[in-house]
């Protein structure tokens, strides 16, 4: 079997499953006191987010409290990922929090001009809000027009000035754009759960109704976006229950920069030991945190032998750590992994890479 030490991490595939470029600044927020106070919340616990995950304490990593709320920015994404970090191709999620943010609070836009800058290397998630009108619409016109690969959820939004909530097992909420995106030939479908959007019902974000889904859809895989780092054993047993259930890391990963190695290796290893190798994706959560250091200390970690053997749980392997950061994505995205290997060597930033300093393009 090999081990991580016998392959650098600059020869590993890696796909960045969740990329946003945020807009939280205040010209953003839909006016409205309930809804501007819920705006500024969330940037602010986005920001402090941002601050507290610091590898190693050093200030590079981070970006000022504006820019980092003018994230919204193809050049700054593009160059963390690919000119400053091992990272090979990434999705960009849009946000559907069109009763918060004006944009939804990480455009569209921002991923379509970063495919444009980076050819062959960056995917998109379309937003769809069924409180916005025309929802199957915006299905359709996601699909044929921008050619997003999946599409994004969020279970709670602000709508007439009060919250809402909804359910993926909604029958006539959610059923309904759920059985339009597969007619249209999209195959996942990513929700937001286990972070609350600020001083909001925490209940919207459990992630107990994407049983109810993966039951009704069994052709549509659901990606659990922050999957374990809130309600991990409802989690990890939809993992062992349906084999159409996904877990992107996205901030779940967070653990191993805030010194509880402990905590990550629980979460990891109560995904693995229901069966999910090849249902996790990686994240960095970029512009949450700079990708580089996230990457490099996954590929360093292991599940110590005291807690495989006090909880059974399996050891993260090479190969499981090559699944996690790229090729599970690939495989249920359907992508010719060798081939986008072999296109990504030869398109002037290559895989193998002398990485820029941290937010060079800040």
């Amino acid at each position: 079997m090999t081990t991580v030490t016998e392959r650098p991490l600059q020869d590993v595939f890696v796909l960045d499953s969740t990329v946003h470029g945020y807009n939280t600044v205040p010209d953003n927020y839909v006016p409205g006191p309930y809804r501007e106070r819920v705006a500024e919340q969330l940037s602010n616990t986005l920001y402090a987010g941002h601050r507290a995950i610091l590898p190693d304490g050093d200030p590079k990593w981070t970006l000022s409290r504006e820019r980092f709320q003018r994230g919204a920015d193809p050049e700054l994404l593009g160059s963390a990922l690919f000119r400053e970090s091992d990272t090979d191709m990434c999705v960009y999620h849009g946000v559907p929090l069109y009763g918060i943010y004006r944009d939804g609070g990480s455009p569209l836009w921002v991923g379509r001009a970063m495919r444009e800058l980076y050819p062959g290397r960056v995917a998109l998630y379309g937003p769809i809000s069924p409180w916005e009108p025309g929802a199957l619409e915006e299905a359709e016109r996601l699909v044929t027009e921008d050619k997003v690969v999946g599409i994004k959820m969020y279970p709670m939004d602000i709508v007439r000035g009060e919250i809402h909530s909804y359910r993926l097992d909604d029958p006539e909420i959610a059923f309904p754009i759920l059985e339009r995106i597969r007619e249209l030939g999209i195959k996942i479908v990513a929700t937001h759960k286990a972070l609350p959007q600020g001083q909001v019902p925490s209940e919207p974000f459990a992630p107990w109704d994407v049983a109810g889904a993966a039951s009704a859809f069994p052709d549509l895989t659901f990606e659990i976006v922050h999957g374990g780092l809130a309600f991990l054993e409802e989690t990890a047993w939809q993992i062992q229950r349906f084999p159409n259930v996904a877990v992107n890391l996205e901030n779940s990963a967070a653990f191993l920069m805030i010194r509880q190695p402990a905590r990550f290796a629980h979460l990891l290893g109560q995904l693995l030991f229901w069966g999910g190798a090849d249902r996790i994706f990686w994240s960095s959560g970029v512009t949450g945190r700079h990708p580089q250091p996230f990457l490099e200390r996954f590929w360093e970690f292991e599940i110590p032998e005291r807690m495989r053997e006090e909880y059974g749980y399996p050891e993260l392997t090479y190969e499981i750590k090559e699944q996690i950061l790229g090729l599970n994505h690939a495989r249920l995205l359907g992508w010719d992994v060798e081939k986008l290997r072999a296109d990504l060597r030869n398109d002037g930033i290559g895989m193998r890479k002398e990485l820029a300093e941290p937010w060079s393009a800040a």
